[in-house]
């Protein structure tokens, strides 16, 4: 109806009562967690997700408009994917944007002068409580060579690329890359750019769908 007022679309932060919680499997990063939630006329249901502490992600894009993707090996899909400079939000009282900043100059080896928040969104809400905020970094600078991060683990030899943004929208769209935040990420950038830049966010925007810190259900 052309004259009916339509709220904006917008989720609502209103978590139900829970009545019970246990932690069924303790992980080296996340836990399970099992709980009663109490959602009134529909009664009480258990629900069975991974605790997760939360991470950020960076979209750095250089002057030439290239974004910066590692590639990582992902065990639970056995695959090498191309993602984001990212991590865990797991330094307690961390500012998510230092937190960003960190994982830029230690997986990329980069600083930058500029940034704005991009996007938030949830990795699987069905199943985790891991919520991810994703980063807008310009004014890229390379870290010195005698202040750069040695990585080690599934880090060491961790292939890093710039990628011109309009190439990654069409590997998004050809289904070539896989990962959510990339995607999701690499998607609003370009909307924001055709947009001349307009409605970028502060950093320090508030967070509420931001992850509690693990073990805070207990």
């Amino acid at each position: 109806m052309p004259d009916e007022q339509v709220a904006p679309l917008r989720d609502v932060v209103e978590p139900r009562p829970v009545l019970r919680s246990e932690l069924s499997f303790e992980g080296r990063v996340w836990d399970v967690r099992s709980e009663h939630v109490d959602l009134g006329a529909a009664g009480v249901v258990v629900r069975d997700f991974v605790d997760h502490t939360g991470a950020v992600a960076v979209l750095a894009l250089d002057d030439e408009e290239r974004v910066v993707v590692v590639q990582q090996y992902r065990h639970p899909v056995g695959a090498f994917e191309w993602e984001l400079p990212a991590g865990l939000q797991d330094v307690a009282g961390e500012p998510p944007v230092r937190t960003a900043a960190r994982e830029l100059a230690e997986e990329a080896d980069l600083t930058a002068s500029q940034w704005h928040l991009l996007v938030d969104h949830y990795a699987s809400p069905g199943g985790s409580s891991e919520a991810l905020r994703v980063f807008l970094a310009r004014g890229l600078a390379d870290v010195p060579d005698h202040e750069r991060h040695e990585r080690d683990g599934e880090e060491l030899g961790m292939p890093v690329r710039r990628v011109p943004l309009d190439d990654l929208v069409e590997a998004v769209l050809a289904g070539h890359v896989h990962n959510g935040t990339l995607m999701i990420a690499v998607l609003a950038a370009a909307r924001f750019r055709d947009g001349g830049w307009t409605g970028l966010r502060s950093v320090d925007e508030p967070w509420p769908t931001m992850s509690r810190p693990r073990g805070s259900r207990s």
